[in-house]
């Protein structure tokens, strides 16, 4: 099973999952080095690589999470996760350590990986900005609206729906 996970499965943790004693690049190929039958070959440190350069943080691929700030963090876990180009990508506040330009940065990264290779993006987030990005998002806090007949008003959007509002944060799963 994890040989599995490892290769149709790429995750984003919200707390990361760096490994401290790997710099940035090694801890991006780390899928390659537990997978079984997977290596590290010239074309994966080149996509790790880009990978790396997309989300802006090719210039630090040497350092070690410790000299990393939060966000710097949270795109090599996203790096690591598109690695190896899984058909479904989970992810757990994949924005939530970024500021508004890397947030946007990170989405993109994500969104056009989806639209691109076909694969499924499923993440949870309390962040409202971005469930306008997805195309379609189960509002947890409206779960007990649903009926034998389905969802309750709101609590699935699609594009062109409009969403309930909001009270608080609230827990949205959205998949793409």
């Amino acid at each position: 099973r994890p040989f599995f996970r490892i290769r149709h499965i790429g995750m984003v943790f919200q707390g990361f999952e760096l490994l401290d004693y790997l710099n940035v690049l090694d801890n991006i190929l780390l899928p390659l080095r537990i997978g079984g039958g997977l290596r590290v070959t010239p074309q994966a440190r080149e996509r790790a690589t880009a990978l790396a350069e997309h989300v802006g943080i090719g210039d630090k691929l040497r350092r070690f999470p410790g000299q990393l700030s939060q966000g710097e963090r949270q795109r090599v876990a996203v790096s690591r996760a598109l690695l190896l180009q899984p058909p479904l990508v989970l992810a757990d506040e994949p924005t939530g350590n970024l500021d508004p330009s890397n947030k946007g940065l990170v989405l993109e990264l994500l969104l056009d990986y989806v639209a691109e290779s076909g694969a499924t993006l499923l993440t949870v987030t309390h962040d409202r900005e971005l469930i306008s990005r997805f195309a379609r998002v189960l509002d947890i806090s409206e779960l007990n609206q649903w009926s034998e007949s389905g969802p309750g008003v709101g609590s699935c959007c699609w594009p062109g729906a409009t969403c309930s509002g909001s009270a608080g944060r609230r827990l949205s799963w959205c998949w793409r």
